[in-house]
């Protein structure tokens, strides 16, 4: 009875040659730091909240004034320019415009002013300022459009940052550098072997020799 020897396994390229896989690790840790770095180094932000309400006036339609309350949610950040907020926020034009996120609901007529700042009461003077000079803004055109605008609610003083943490973006940080060391694993083994086959495949482009081909097994006459 013959048995077979069994066959050797052969591993993928990868699980061949162990250090490759020294890249993954490190590109962890790199993640990491860069996001902790990012973390710890930028400026925490805040955000405060201040909520406005479009009511009608006694002569005009109470479904006008959702229709109305739209319209000043996508101006909003417009007509504080062109008002008093930024002199009551004490901040530019520009960095009004880019703090300050004005959301509207399909159901009331109530806008929420969101600002954003790298301090606390910062945050609270842009979002009060901004519903202040909606408030304005209204009552001086309120003759033609029949509505205006209340405050409802004033802007609290945020306690936390709304901004990532060091330690949520280390860990952002590395489960990024974690993928993109996967993606060069499995990409640099497809490319090596391209390279092998093509090193291979050069000398015999080069000289231009045909490669014989094997020859045919002639059989041996029968001794007589």
């Amino acid at each position: 009875m013959t048995t077979t020897p069994p066959r050797a396994v052969r591993l993928p390229a990868p699980l061949r040659s162990p250090g490759r896989w020294a890249v993954l690790p490190a590109a962890v840790v790199a993640g990491a730091a860069l996001g902790g770095g990012y973390g710890a180094l930028k400026t925490p932000e805040y955000a405060a909240t201040s909520y406005v309400i479009v009511v009608p006036g006694e002569k005009s339609d109470p479904a006008a004034a959702l229709g109305f309350a739209q319209a000043y949610g996508r101006v909003a950040t417009d007509i504080a320019v062109t008002g008093d907020a930024q002199v009551w926020a004490g901040v530019t034009a520009a960095a009004l415009r880019e703090s300050v996120r004005a959301e509207t609901s399909p159901d009331a007529p109530m806008i929420s002013i969101t600002a954003r700042a790298s301090k606390p009461s910062k945050a609270v003077s842009i979002a009060d300022g901004v519903a202040r000079s909606l408030v304005l803004n209204s009552s001086h055109v309120a003759g033609s459009t029949g509505v205006k605008v209340v405050q409802f609610s004033r802007a609290t003083k945020p306690a936390t940052p709304v901004s990532p943490s060091a330690p949520l973006s280390a860990l952002v940080g590395a489960c990024a550098g974690g993928l993109l060391g996967g993606l060069a694993l499995l990409v640099r083994p497809k490319r090596a072997a391209g390279r092998a086959e093509g090193r291979h495949s050069r000398p015999a482009a080069a000289t231009g020799a045909a490669v014989p081909a094997p020859a045919a097994h002639q059989p041996e006459p029968e001794a007589v």
